[in-house]
């Protein structure tokens, strides 16, 4: 009986390494799919270069 909860519990945690490892692939694809519009925004901005300054106004 006691191999028969080891087996139960065996193929539990395959079944959730199988998940986790599709699970994985797709957010691996959408990362893909999705680039470069993943790529993370900057938080700063570089200062003003004097040719925009000249044609702004």
């Amino acid at each position: 009986m006691a191999d028969h909860a080891a087996d139960d519990d065996k193929k539990a945690k395959d079944k959730l390494a199988e998940e986790k490892q599709a699970k994985d692939r797709e957010l691996d694809q959408a990362l893909k799919d999705s680039f470069p519009g993943s790529d993370p925004v900057s938080i700063t901005q570089p200062a003003p270069s004097k040719d925009d300054a000249s044609s702004s106004g």
